[in-house]
């Protein structure tokens, strides 16, 4: 176990959790204060009726209602100015986000520029909103971003594509409704990929350099309640307990990321979102196991994993570190297997030659700062080449070597 780290933990979002939660929209607005709302959210879930449900629930409330429904994933620039447009021309006093974590984080941008001006560029970093921001109501349809609980939206550029997390404790949404019912309508391609994003930010939280022991506590929950739920979920669409349990895991690895970020498979999944347009949740699920290999070489991160891979019921406690690293890893390729991830770049359309490109702006990505073991360009490099090879071909999964050090001695696990 790591040395204990201090935190300071303020609930800033309410977590309203049930099926039929949704139903509750209109109160908890009225509850807010709030008078006339943009409901934000995307083609798709205005498609299954999920944004005339909730219309409905807030008119009931007697609250005027202005919608853009807009979205698209991965959202730039552009649609968030668009957003903010249709902000201003309703006139509202409060947001709710809709739908997948890009309905969220175009919610949160537009919060920001409504309430603080300028543009997004403005506020990439942490804590750059001078003013207040309006109430935001949080209602995610899909359980893998765990946007609901957390102060960061993550905008690209228009323009450069550079992806921007712009994060301030005055976005965070003031009410997150988690109903399990919303996710029954997601696609199965969109199930496996939000679902392997959140079993990814369980298993990257757990390990950061800003880990504590609080954020460790959503970390280790979060982790158990996906591994079980999702190969649930896909085989029963229909399991409502199962896409509860989701939903409460992405809630709850989505805290974990507000308390201690991400690490290297997030800053190797972003370019390839930009550069290829790959689904993050199958560059995140891509580069995983490569990254937990890699990580495993630092011994604490070590560690970590083979307590997650004993409470996930992988191995006995007492089983070597190492077996656990190898069962950890053999549960997430088969879990990626299972959900339908591609096994290679080379199945996603990626060009081996754009590796030094990809590896640069990998080591240029925030989170890559928060790994627990260093991680530089030419690591970058190295586990990109390893991602060419086929799950368990190539270096047998055990990702990039080691360049600097040999891995040292792991110890037993105690109890």
């Amino acid at each position: 176990m790591n040395d204990l780290t201090g935190f300071d933990f303020n609930p800033r979002t309410r977590i309203v959790f049930g099926a039929g939660a949704a139903e509750r929209l209109g109160e908890l607005a009225r509850e807010l204060g709030l008078k006339k709302v943009l409901l934000v959210s995307d083609p798709g879930v205005a498609a299954a009726g999920h944004v005339d449900a909730g219309r409905k629930s807030l008119d009931a409330a007697k609250i005027s209602v202005a919608v853009f429904d807009k979205v698209i994933e991965n959202p730039t620039t552009r649609e968030v100015d668009a957003c903010v447009e249709a902000a201003k021309k309703a006139g509202i006093d409060g947001i709710v986000g809709l739908g997948g974590g890009s309905s969220m984080d175009t919610a949160k941008g537009c919060n920001f520029l409504l309430t603080n001006g300028g543009k997004m560029q403005d506020y990439w970093g942490i804590g750059k909103a001078a003013k207040p921001m309006l109430p935001l109501i949080a209602v995610p349809t899909t359980a893998g971003t765990g946007s609901e609980c957390q102060s960061f939206a993550l905008i690209a550029d228009a323009d450069s594509h550079q992806k921007m997390a712009c994060g301030d404790v005055k976005a965070a949404a003031a009410v997150a409704v988690l109903d399990p019912k919303l996710t029954l309508s997601q696609p199965p391609q969109v199930t496996a990929c939000t679902g392997i994003d959140a079993v990814a930010h369980a298993l990257e939280t757990a390990v950061t350099t800003r880990r504590t022991e609080l954020s460790w506590l959503y970390s280790r929950e979060a982790f158990t309640l996906t591994l079980e739920a999702l190969p649930q979920v896909l085989r029963d669409p229909s399991d409502l307990d199962a896409r509860g349990r989701m939903l409460l895991g992405a809630a709850y690895a989505g805290t974990a990321v507000e308390n201690s970020m991400l690490g290297a498979a997030h800053s190797a999944a972003n370019p390839l979102t930009a550069r290829f347009g790959v689904v993050h949740g199958r560059a995140v699920g891509l580069m995983l196991p490569l990254v937990v290999r890699f990580n495993s070489k630092e011994p604490p991160a070590r560690m970590t994993y083979a307590e997650l891979a004993a409470l996930a019921g992988l191995l006995r406690r007492k089983d070597h570190p190492d077996t656990a690293i190898g069962a950890l890893v053999e549960r997430l390729d088969w879990l990626l297997n299972f959900a339908s991830i591609p096994s290679a770049l080379s199945d996603c359309g990626v060009s081996r030659d754009a590796i030094p490109a990809l590896a640069k702006e990998a080591a240029g990505q925030w989170t890559a700062k928060f790994n627990p073991r260093r991680v530089d360009e030419s690591d970058f490099a190295e586990l990109y080449e390893a991602a060419f090879h086929k799950r368990g071909e190539g270096d047998g999964g055990l990702g990039p070597p080691d360049r600097r050090t040999e891995a040292a001695p792991a110890e037993g696990l105690a109890g």
